[in-house]
């Protein structure tokens, strides 16, 4: 018998394939002297070029395609003119609609050489995604997500940020279950297979607090340590988890130099 959450997971593959592949695309644009406006429009145009409409754009008002966080901005960057610098990182974080189907991830890029503490934050960063993928499936509480993600960060002298989380994703942008990167095991909400939501843990080199610019978007950190995020989208099945927006290149965990 034909497994259920193969036909709901149909749709989201195929939006978690393009926005993958938009970060394939546009990593190769990220360096010295260009502009996040300039790698937003990459990701615009290779998301409409392969039949996809990028959910952010006019989003709640948000005025870009993607989203744009560079160094201690933790999440929501607004794509602008400014330049990039060597020694930056760079989070860029894009959604692809695809038959009405939501497909979320973000990566790290780093701009030119960057340090040994960013390269560890990114390093560090992308393990805990990981780690909290990695013990998803039926049965298991969205607290044990965030318990083993929360624990291997402190263990490593970084914080996870408590403002934003994870979410339901699919035929809707943001939906139930709020997936939070911190907790305690055994609490929060049961999963269940055919679930689909992001995990995308948001980790500072210093504090975890946070506050939001004039713009009432651009999240940074309260104490302007550097911050960084990875995400994926991933459905829950009875003995697992399925990725649907892992890089078909490889590129899931740029190399930090």
């Amino acid at each position: 018998m034909k497994n259920i959450h193969q036909e709901i997971f149909k749709g989201a593959r195929e939006s978690g394939v393009l926005a993958s592949n938009t970060l394939d695309e546009v990593s190769s644009y990220v360096k010295p002297g260009v502009t996040t406006e300039f790698l937003d429009k990459i990701c615009y145009e290779y998301i409409k070029d392969n039949g996809g409409y990028s959910a952010p754009l006019f989003y709640k008002g948000f005025p870009k395609s993607s989203c744009t966080s560079t160094n201690h901005v933790i999440c929501h960057g607004i794509p602008a003119k400014k330049y990039l610098e060597e020694g930056d990182i760079l989070n860029i974080d894009v959604t692809a609609i695809v038959n009405g189907w939501h497909g979320d991830t973000s990566r790290m890029f780093p701009v030119g050489e960057i340090s040994i503490k960013a390269k560890n934050l990114i390093d560090v960063t992308y393990e805990a995604m990981m780690l909290g993928i990695s013990i998803i499936k039926d049965g298991i509480k969205t607290g044990d997500i965030g318990h083993a993600i929360q624990t291997y960060v402190e263990k490593k002298g970084f914080s996870v940020v408590k403002d934003f989380c994870g979410h339901g994703t699919g035929k809707k942008f943001h939906e139930e279950p709020n997936i939070l990167h911190y907790g305690n095991k055994n609490e929060g909400r049961t999963l269940k297979s055919g679930m689909i939501f992001t995990v995308e843990p948001m980790i500072n080199i210093g504090s975890y607090h946070s506050k939001i610019l004039n713009d009432g978007w651009t999240a940074v950190t309260k104490d302007k340590s550097l911050s960084a995020q990875f995400e994926h989208t991933v459905g829950v099945k009875n003995d697992g988890c399925e990725i649907f927006t892992k890089s078909k290149s490889g590129l899931d965990k740029t190399l930090s130099k």
